[in-house]
């Protein structure tokens, strides 16, 4: 299935701005706010009550203060859990966004959720080679294709090990914001639902690229919503479709996300979907991720 109502997230202790991301994280940004850490867990405490409240069932851990993780708030990039019983941890690209792999949260999920095996991609990390998890992939796990833009963070070798070992077909393309700048994570400008895709395309400059990307989606049957340089620079690539107790199908985003849209494709996308939201201002302002990146989709079996 493309969607799960499961879900884990990380409640932060320590959020800050990250100085080792924020070279190639334009999202970012470096300002002088007061109580950043007490104002982000107000926000993830709202978007965790958010979800809840329309029945999705998150996994919420806490954060430890040690070793020092100012970006734990996003754990899909460190980990990702499939259905075939498979937890796949990723090479990570900055020293302390490594810290955040914790085997005691893989052990707490077990108890609930079946684990088959653990394909560990980390020792990527010792040829300075990253893959970012679903920040680097945007996976359609129905047609068991992986979509990446390439970055520092998203290198085609380990891509093309994530493939091998998993059944998944590459769709690698290259991306850019409004600067010429390469985007870091291929899920701040596409989202793949079941039925629909988001994307910027704006900020695919190579025609033949382009080209590929839409014919995929079309072969698909995806719809293609697209979206402006100026939507991506406000979060509205980062979205993630979920399903909730009930089987109802959910577009979770931050507020910032929805309020860039325009009437026409709030129109498109709720044909869908009912779009979940809450105001993550602090967490997209310092972390540079918004509400995609804070969700670790569980495709695992229950126990």
């Amino acid at each position: 299935m493309q969607t799960t109502s499961h879900l884990l997230m990380i409640r932060p202790v320590d959020f800050k701005f990250n100085q080792q991301t924020a070279g190639n994280n334009k999202f970012q940004q470096d300002a002088v706010d007061a109580d950043v850490q007490s104002k982000a867990v107000e926000e993830f405490d709202g978007l965790v009550v958010s979800l809840r409240e329309n029945q999705v069932d998150v996994t919420v851990i806490d954060d430890t203060i040690q070793p020092e993780t100012p970006d734990s708030i996003f754990p899909n990039n460190w980990v990702s859990f499939h259905e075939s019983g498979a937890v796949i941890l990723y090479p990570m690209f900055s020293q302390n966004r490594r810290q955040e792999r914790r085997q005691d949260i893989l052990e707490q999920l077990n108890q609930r959720f079946v684990v088959e095996n653990i394909l560990d991609l980390s020792n990527y990390e010792e040829r300075d080679s990253f893959l970012e998890g679903t920040g680097s992939l945007v996976l359609d796990r129905v047609a068991k294709l992986a979509y990446a833009c390439r970055s520092v963070r998203t290198n085609e070798v380990v891509i093309e090990e994530f493939c091998n070992r998993t059944g998944y077909k590459a769709i690698l393309f290259d991306a850019v914001d409004g600067t010429g700048f390469h985007i870091y994570h291929t899920n701040v400008m596409m989202c793949i639902a079941e039925q629909f895709a988001v994307i910027c395309l704006d900020a695919v400059p190579d025609a033949l690229q382009k080209q590929l990307i839409k014919d995929s989606l079309m072969e698909t049957d995806k719809e293609i919503i697209e979206i402006s340089i100026d939507q991506m620079n406000h979060f509205a690539g980062n979205m993630l479709q979920v399903i909730n107790k009930s089987g109802d199908h959910l577009l979770v985003m931050s507020e910032q996300a929805l309020f860039s849209l325009s009437k026409k494709q709030i129109e498109r996308l709720n044909r869908y979907n009912k779009i979940v939201t809450a105001p993550i201002y602090t967490i997209e302002k310092h972390g540079g991720g918004s509400a995609r990146c804070m969700l670790a989709e569980i495709h695992l079996n229950t126990r």
